[in-house]
């Protein structure tokens, strides 16, 4: 019963205000002194961490890898069987896998590094350089090691020389 002189206290409070006070207390009452962007991110969803994102781009690099190398298997049994050319490499049935790896990839990489808090712009752009850049290494690097292998002047890959990869 305590709280009933106290609501009277504040009502008469309210009634001795002005319209424009009374408007102004009415507006604030819940937020304080946050203006309009202040109130609209109280009310923004907390989404989950983009699990999803690096589940599918995994699973599209997967998928798009394992068709990459078949058809890169296939070409090589090719030749081996019936002298077909090795290069170019470029056709658009090797290609769109090769994309579809670098595009998984990205996702993959994006989606973990929004996980561990970027942001999701700065994730993929990063996730995008890094994808394209290594995928770019990595195709040229194919294409020397296909030549190699088309003119016979194929040996063994060693890792740890890195000069004949420049």
């Amino acid at each position: 019963m305590s709280s009933l002189p106290d609501l009277t206290l504040a009502m008469d409070a309210a009634e001795a205000m002005d319209a424009a006070e009374a408007g102004a207390l009415a507006g604030s009452w819940m937020f304080g002194d946050l203006d309009a962007s202040d109130i609209l991110l109280e009310y923004a969803p907390i989404l989950q961490p983009p699990y999803l994102v690096a589940g599918v781009g995994l699973a599209i690099g997967v998928l798009c890898g394992l068709t990459f190398a078949k058809l890169v298997q296939n070409r090589l049994e090719g030749w081996k069987q019936d002298r077909l050319a090795l290069l170019p490499l470029g056709n658009i049935a090797i290609t769109l896998p090769y994309i579809g790896v670098v595009i998984g990839v990205t996702l993959f990489i994006g989606g973990s590094l929004q996980v561990f808090g970027f942001s999701s712009g700065v994730a993929l752009l990063v996730s995008f350089v890094l994808s394209v850049g290594t995928a770019g290494a990595l195709w040229v690097q194919l294409e020397r090691l296909m030549t190699q292998v088309q003119d016979g002047t194929f040996s063994a890959v060693d890792f740890d020389n890195f000069d004949q990869f420049f």
